[in-house]
């Protein structure tokens, strides 16, 4: 990853200081400049392109990134008692890159690729890609369902769809003994169980998450199909 000029002030490099400190992340100086170059970038696109629906930049620190920063300590956790080699995650419907962008600045041992339907989209995610020098980063564009198997440990998804969808369409890039993940709001206990009656996967755990700045409610699903512990 090369190190990139910090796109924001000061105060925008204190805040995401602290998150980190909050969420118990170490990032280095080139990793905070790249994740402010982020916030940047998605700024100067969006006077263009519909990225994000986000127009100002001390928002979408705290909307995008710190959102997306708080899912890497539980991705950790769980890839540290995986056995084999570097973590592979795979973004479904990824948007401007979130989380798949922030996943590849935080967690530069695993490889992210990220998946979107809508070109322009998917053009930022690789322009990133080059700005930021993150080799761990591909983009696909194309749908989901039209991909064939990638066999990834996480599959991951923010604002895709209900987790019964999610599931139908992603679960077969789940490797064996990989999870489902879904970045949920509040507790959704509906989806969970139309999941758990229309599909062949269960919700294995709710992580609740605290998103620095952010007062609403957060949580992980993990998922994982009915006959694996």
């Amino acid at each position: 990853m090369t190190r990139v000029n910090p796109a924001a002030d000061s105060d925008m490099r204190a805040r995401l200081e602290r998150a980190a400190a909050v969420l118990q992340l170490s990032l280095s100086d080139e990793q905070t400049s790249a994740l402010l170059e982020l916030v940047s970038q998605l700024a100067k696109w969006n006077r263009t392109y519909n990225l994000t629906a986000l127009r100002d930049a001390g928002q979408a620190l705290v909307h995008h990134v710190f959102d997306s920063l708080a899912a890497v300590p539980p991705l950790l956790h769980w890839g540290a008692g995986q056995a084999g080699g570097k973590l592979r995650i795979l973004d479904v419907g990824s948007g401007g890159g979130l989380p798949g962008i922030v996943l590849a600045i935080a967690m530069p041992e695993a490889q992210i690729t990220c998946v979107d339907a809508v070109e322009k989209k998917v053009s930022f995610i690789r322009q990133m890609a080059g700005v930021l020098g993150l080799r761990n980063l591909e983009a696909r564009h194309t749908r989901i369902e039209d991909v064939e198997p990638l066999g990834c440990d996480i599959v991951i998804s923010r604002a895709f769809a209900s987790l019964e969808v999610f599931a139908r369409l992603a679960g077969r890039h789940v490797a064996l003994n990989g999870r489902l993940v879904g970045m949920k709001g509040k507790f959704p206990d509906q989806e969970i169980a139309e999941l758990e009656r229309e599909t062949d996967w269960v919700a294995h755990d709710t992580q609740p998450l605290s998103v620095p700045e952010l007062q609403a409610e957060r949580c992980l699903v993990w998922m994982n199909r009915r006959d694996t512990k």
